[in-house]
């Protein structure tokens, strides 16, 4: 196995200055390195180890997977690698994963998102007791529109039970539950500077809504909040004073609910806007920028961190993960997929908004499917409008079951989990045809992490081009075998190549004569 840690201080090595040395000597990025001219003066080349003797054009110094991010984020959290795994719903980001990230120094959220309570409570308890002496691991917190109590109730949970950091993803606006879990708990320390109980980190793909978690969290909510009993006049006076979230993840073309970004777009516009935010609010320190979407390579992960992030999220590439909460013929369907293999798709938690999410299109028919149904909710009123050889096509290629029957295992869920949704259902038919499609959306989901063979074509798998492009830098190494795909092996390989890359751009910003094979680095395993 490879290992992390620093090596013995290097022995002393003459320079080199064909490409396959330097390529070699780029490589050793614990160690510093100097640019040195050749007897001609007009040649480059490099030398390891103690200083040579003759012209040195310049130093750099060791260079580890630690540093390629902002130290105050491993600081706030805890963490020894500014690396973070992201949450996928459904506890496809299992409790394994989180514990797994929190054990290797860096920081994992649980899947809650599309869980029923009682599922979400049983995770955070667990999590709770098995890492009650750490601070890097987390839960998601997602928008639920359809669901403002379930997301309120949620909320609660996490602060009851101590959990340190809170992931909120999908919000288009502020609502109770986030800013609850932003504010309490807040406190001034010993020095006078205010404390936060719970740290949160929200993802964002759009400014306005960066604006939102970067500005205090808005006196009519606080107010509300303070009414209620849930915060005390003191934790709502300091949530005026900071933003709602100092920890930003800018989400580019990522898998699930992304609106298809670049980053290298996104991330700047919103890093200024964090800036602009800072001087008019006069915070103490600007809130951290993450980055998310898109990272399946080293490149992608050097590029993200040369971007000017403090951390990196992954998400699609982690659903091969050994502690991923998927089945093995979704995770298989994965592994086979390209940059091209995906497509978006309505999806299932904001179906009549009509937003829409991005999934894996190879090997299954789910976005096409989706899409029929989401064509037939805006066409139509109620289900008794659909035309019949409209309505016959959909029970046959995609229900696989007719109206009424999808209805009445739709009205036993709603029972369960909401009952006020059939009283809702019951008085509009447009929102009882859409809690039927939905049913379609929602379990094609459970299908694939069930593996429901019979419903293979309709797996719905949340993936963006990162994991294709992760496929192909894995083919044939060590992370092409299943077994070795462990969530933190396959974090240390994309630090560990981001740091090799991140190197050799160095050294060709000097005028180094570099390789091309300088700048890919091959996954193995590391410890």
């Amino acid at each position: 196995m490879s290992v992390l840690s620093p090596p013995l201080p290097p022995a002393a090595s003459p320079p080199v200055f064909s490409p396959e040395e330097i390529a070699v000597r780029a490589r050793r990025i614990r160690e510093p390195v100097h640019i040195v001219s050749g007897p001609g003066g007009r040649e480059l080349g490099l030398a390891t180890g103690p200083l040579p003797d003759g012209p040195v054009l310049g130093t750099l110094p060791p260079m580890y997977p630690e540093w390629l991010g902002g130290r105050t984020f491993c600081e706030a959290h805890d963490v020894r690698f500014p690396y973070v795994a992201g949450e996928m719903a459904n506890g496809i980001a299992t409790t394994r994963m989180v514990t797994a990230m929190a054990r290797a120094e860096m920081l994992g959220f649980f899947g809650a998102g599309g869980l029923a309570y009682a599922d979400v409570e049983r995770a955070v308890h667990g999590l709770a007791d098995e890492l009650r002496s750490r601070s890097n691991w987390g839960v998601n917190l997602i928008h639920s529109p359809a669901e403002p109590a379930l997301e309120f109730r949620v909320a609660e949970l996490l602060l009851r039970c101590g959990v340190p950091r809170v992931s909120a993803s999908a919000f288009m606006e502020l609502t109770p539950a986030v800013v609850l879990c932003s504010a309490r708990g807040l406190h001034r320390g010993a020095d006078g500077t205010i404390v936060r109980r719970t740290r949160m980190l929200a993802k964002v793909s759009r400014p306005e809504v960066a604006e939102r978690f970067l500005s205090p969290a808005p006196a009519a909510l606080l107010d509300q909040l303070v009414a209620r009993g849930r915060l005390t006049s003191q934790e709502a006076g300091l949530a005026a004073l900071v933003p709602v979230a100092e920890d930003i993840t800018v989400e580019a073309d990522s898998g699930g609910h992304t609106d298809n970004r670049p980053l290298s777009a996104l991330l700047p516009r919103i890093a200024l806007l964090r800036d602009t935010l800072c001087r008019r609010f006069g915070y103490r320190a600007p809130a951290r920028i993450g980055a998310a979407g898109g990272l399946g390579t080293p490149a992608a992960v050097a590029a993200a961190f040369a971007l000017g992030a403090s951390y990196v999220v992954t998400g699609s590439v982690n659903q091969t993960a050994t502690e991923a909460g998927l089945s093995d013929e979704a995770k298989a369907m994965l592994c086979e997929a390209d940059v091209a293999d995906v497509a978006m798709a309505p999806a299932a938690d904001m179906f009549e908004l009509g937003v829409t999410l991005q999934v894996l299109s190879r090997g299954t028919m789910f976005a096409q499917r989706a899409g029929r149904l989401q064509a037939a909710y805006r066409a139509h009123g109620s289900l008794e409008e659909i035309p019949p050889a409209v309505r016959a096509a959909i029970e046959r290629d995609v229900l696989r079951a007719s109206f009424d029957e999808v209805w009445l295992r739709t009205r036993t869920f709603w029972e369960r989990r909401d009952p006020s949704e059939i009283t809702r259902a019951e008085a509009d038919p447009k929102h009882r045809m859409a809690l039927v499609f939905r049913w379609y959306l929602g379990s094609s989901s459970r299908w694939a992490i069930t593996g429901e063979a019979a419903r293979r074509t309709d797996y719905q798998i949340w993936c963006g081009p990162a994991t294709g492009a992760f496929n192909r830098w894995a083919a044939g190494t060590f992370l092409a075998e299943p077994a070795n795909r462990s969530v933190v092996q396959i974090a240390l390989n994309l630090l560990e190549g981001a740091a090799v890359l991140t190197r050799a751009h160095q050294l060709r910003t000097y005028g180094v004569p570099l390789p091309s094979d300088a700048f890919t680095y091959t996954p193995r395993g590391l410890a």
